[in-house]
């Protein structure tokens, strides 16, 4: 409850910052026409918004959704795709940001080639979710990360997001593959944003084992791609998190696992030093597709 009150407050502190006047044409004072709302102002509005639920909001103080998209310069009708959504936590923010300025979300999720049920179930929660409910979420679309189609047409996303995936794509050698999507995506100037559980300075495998994953080694596969290198923000830092944990980061919550073996309980397993942590120490990268984009991927 005190999490949502500070977000009202913030929310109707933007309100107030949005009502100034424009300034007439001719210079000699104010008109009656209203300063649109500011994106901060917008946004502010979405993550507190009743869609959400208090447990989801609890997990703004890792993920920080507004310094994270502002950082990522995501403005409401932009044409965004995010890359494999899960149960949709970004998608509750992102989506109806988009939608209040007529924008579009692409929810690029799992192949369904030779996918398990448990996946299967997945992509159809998520699509009763979020793709009936344009109220909310206004213009959702899932297309599919894999082999039966493309994230979105080419050169038609204002942006690309990806949020602590690329450790996935590592270890399955399929991290090259997925950047070049990206790129095909993304019109000339669009952002690419990557959020990452970050291996520097821990001396870990850059294999993606451990979850952790080398800022260095996704700046070379997004330059390899044809991005430039645009920005880095510590806002999803995180100096608790010390790396050495027996499950690599999925010994961290939310996933808080205890044994080797993923799903099997250990009841002597003592989560309070982990959970005194938190989530993970994140990277936080941002890049663009040059604007003269016409390089061998758009050939």
């Amino acid at each position: 409850m005190k999490i949502r009150i500070l977000i009202l407050g913030i929310f109707a502190a933007l309100a107030l910052a949005a009502c100034g006047r424009k300034a007439s044409s001719d210079g000699r004072g104010a008109t009656d026409e209203a300063a649109p709302p500011d994106n901060a102002f917008l946004l502010a509005a979405v993550i507190a918004g009743d869609h959400r639920t208090e447990e989801e909001r609890m997990r703004d103080q890792y993920r920080h959704p507004a310094e994270t998209l502002m950082f990522f310069d995501i403005e409401p009708g932009m044409s965004v795709v995010e890359i494999w959504p899960g149960g949709g936590w970004y998608t509750q923010v992102i989506a109806p940001y988009l939608k209040k300025g007529g924008g579009k979300y692409y929810a690029a999720g799992f192949s369904r080639e030779g996918a398990s049920e448990r996946t299967l179930r997945s992509i159809a929660t998520f699509a009763d979710a979020y793709t009936g409910k344009p109220d909310i979420y206004g213009d959702v679309e899932m297309t599919v990360l894999g082999n039966e189609g493309d994230i979105a047409p080419d050169g038609s996303a204002d942006a690309v997001l990806t949020f602590r995936n690329v450790h996935n794509w590592t270890i399955h050698d399929k991290a090259e593959e997925n950047f070049a999507k990206f790129y095909r995506a993304l019109k000339p100037g669009g952002i690419l944003g990557v959020v990452d559980h970050r291996a520097d300075g821990a001396g870990l495998p850059n294999d993606g084992s451990s979850g952790y994953v080398y800022e260095a080694d996704i700046v070379a596969l997004a330059t390899a791609a044809g991005f430039d290198y645009d920005a880095s923000s510590e806002v999803n830092a995180n100096a608790l998190d010390t790396k050495d944990h027996p499950f690599g980061v999925w010994t961290l919550p939310p996933v808080r696992r205890e044994s080797e073996v993923r799903g099997v309980e250990d009841p002597t397993f003592d989560h309070s030093a982990y959970d005194a942590i938190g989530e993970s120490d994140r990277m936080t990268l941002k890049f663009r597709k040059p604007v003269a984009a016409d390089g061998p991927l758009l050939e």
